[in-house]
């Protein structure tokens, strides 16, 4: 049984999407959660690229793909930063305990 290259890639972007849920509904340390996202919109970002391929837009896809990693990349870093601060702060990154926070 031979597989072709779009179902191998369809089967990469389900695993990386199944993965990152994981990782963000189990997870209880924000920045384990933060990676959690990342991983899922790399496999949303591939599923981009494999259905500009299947639509002969590829250069399309691409484009669009390297705008996301972009805006991936920005949102990553202001997200650590603010469980960097949080961390200085409150002294944990328990998202439980973050969530009782009142002012």
């Amino acid at each position: 049984m031979s597989l072709s290259i779009p179902v191998i890639v369809a089967i990469a972007v389900l695993g990386l999407l199944g993965i990152g849920l994981y990782g963000v509904l189990i997870s209880r340390n924000l920045i384990k959660v933060i990676i959690g996202l990342q991983i899922m919109v790399k496999g949303a970002m591939l599923a981009l690229v494999l259905a500009g391929r299947m639509n002969g837009q590829l250069n399309t896809a691409a484009s669009l793909a390297l705008t996301v990693i972009v805006v991936d990349t920005i949102i990553a870093v202001v997200g650590l930063a603010l469980a960097v601060q949080i961390r200085r702060t409150t002294g944990t990154l328990d998202v439980k305990s973050l969530s009782n926070l009142k002012r």
